[in-house]
C-alpha cells in the first residue's frame, strides 16, 4: 500500500470551523474508532488529530485495525500522532482494549461489491458480528455515545417515482435476494443498536450514509465517481458500464466528516439521519462533469444505449431531517469536490 499524503489544510480547517462548538465534551476523554484505516476512518482520524491539537483537548483515540503496520505505512503522520493508539484485531472478535472509552464510532464495514458477490456470508458476518462485538465493548467500557455508520442501502431499491428517499420511507431490501446482503446487514446492525440501547443505556446514533467523494476514495473499485476521476488522471477515456441514466448524488468527504462528528455529539439517540447530498446527477452527467472539470478533451464511452421510457434507477437521499434537526448542509459543490479529489491524488 502506497503512502497517502496528509489531507489539505483547507479541508481540516473547514471541519474545525463547522464543528467548533462540539468538542468540549471530548476534552480529556478517549474515543474508539473501528474502520479507522478506511475512507471514512481516515477523514475522521485526521480531523480528530487536527482539532485535538487545535483546541488542546488532550483527548486520545484508539483505532481498531487488522494490521497496524499497513496503517502506519499508509498514514505515518497519523500513526505517529501521540493521541493515537493502534489496536490490532478482527472486528468480529477483537480483544477489548483496557480503560473507559466514552465515545465510539463504528465505521468498520465491508462495502465491496466484489465481496458481496463472491463471499456474501463473510460480508454478513463481518458487518453484523462486528457491530455486536463493538456494542459489547461499548456496553462494558463506559461508553456514553455510540455512532453507527449505516447505509442508504437499508431502504432497498428506490422507486423510480421517488426522487429522494427520506428516513420515514418504509421500503427495505428483499431478504431472499443474496444481493441484499449489504443492506440487510446494515438493517440488522441498526436493530442491534436499538437492543443494546434498551439494555445498557447507550446513546446510539444512526448515520445512514449514501455516496461520497474526496481524498482516500478508491479510484479502482465500484465507485463510479472514483473510477471516472481515475480514468482522467490515467489519460484514459471515461468508461460507463451501462447506459448512463441512473441518478446519484455525492457529498464531499469534508462535509461527511462534519456531519458524522455532529451526529455523534448532537443527534438524538435512535433517530436515523441520512448523510449525503440531495443534488443528483445522472451517471452520464457525472462523467461529463468529471471530464469538463479535469480535462475537457477526455472521451466518454457509454457501453449501452438508453431505452426510452425505461424507469430511472435512483440512489438519492432526502436530507431535510439533518438540516432541520442539526443545521447540517452541503458546503462543497460537485465540481470542487472532483477538483480537490484529483489534486490530492496528484500530490
Amino acid at each position: 500500500m502506497s503512502q497517502a499524503p496528509p489531507l489539505p489544510r483547507q479541508n481540516l480547517e473547514l471541519v474545525a470551523e463547522m464543528t467548533g462548538a462540539l468538542w468540549d465534551e471530548l476534552r480529556g476523554q478517549r474515543l474508539f474508532i473501528t474502520g479507522g484505516t478506511g475512507f471514512f476512518g481516515c477523514w475522521l482520524v485526521e480531523s480528530f488529530c487536527y482539532i485535538n491539537q487545535l483546541h488542546s483537548l488532550n483527548a486520545r483515540a484508539t483505532l481498531l485495525t487488522r494490521d497496524p503496520g499497513v496503517f502506519a505505512r499508509k498514514c505515518p503522520h497519523l500513526a505517529s500522532d501521540r493521541a493515537i493508539t493502534l489496536h490490532e484485531g478482527d472486528i468480529r472478535n477483537f480483544a477489548f482494549p483496557d480503560g473507559e472509552h466514552r465515545y465510539i464510532i463504528h465505521a468498520a464495514t465491508e462495502a465491496s461489491a466484489k465481496q458481496a458477490a463472491e463471499a456474501p456470508l463473510r460480508m454478513f458476518s463481518t458487518i453484523v458480528a462486528g457491530t455486536e462485538r463493538t456494542l459489547e465493548f461499548a456496553a462494558t467500557h463506559g461508553t456514553k455515545k455510540f455512532l453507527l455508520t449505516s447505509s442508504g442501502a437499508v431502504y432497498g431499491k428506490q422507486p423510480a417515482d421517488l426522487t429522494h428517499v427520506s428516513e420515514i420511507y418504509a421500503g427495505a431490501p428483499d431478504p431472499l435476494d443474496p444481493a441484499s446482503v449489504y443492506g440487510e446487514s446494515k438493517r440488522a446492525s441498526e436493530l442491534l443498536c436499538a437492543l443494546y440501547q434498551k439494555t445498557s443505556g447507550l446513546e446510539c446514533k444512526i448515520a445512514r450514509c449514501w455516496a461520497f467523494c474526496g481524498p482516500h476514495l478508491p479510484l479502482d473499485q465500484h465507485f463510479a465517481i472514483g473510477n471516472f476521476i481515475g480514468d482522467v488522471l490515467a489519460g484514459r477515456p471515461i468508461q460507463i458500464n451501462g447506459d448512463g441514466t441512473p441518478r446519484r448524488s455525492y457529498l464531499y468527504a469534508a462535509d461527511l466528516a462534519v456531519w458524522l462528528w455532529t451526529i455523534l455529539f448532537r443527534a438524538p439517540a435512535l433517530v436515523p439521519l441520512n448523510v449525503g447530498s440531495a443534488h443528483d446527477v445522472s451517471i452520464l452527467e457525472l462523467a461529463l462533469t468529471v471530464a469538463s472539470t479535469l480535462n475537457p478533451q477526455t472521451e466518454i464511452h457509454v457501453t449501452c444505449k438508453a431505452t426510452p421510457g425505461s424507469p430511472v434507477l435512483r440512489y438519492v437521499p432526502c436530507v431535510d431531517r439533518a438540516r432541520e434537526l442539526l443545521g447540517l448542509r452541503q458546503t462543497i459543490g460537485l465540481r470542487e469536490c472532483i477538483r480537490r479529489t484529483a489534486e490530492w491524488y496528484k500530490a
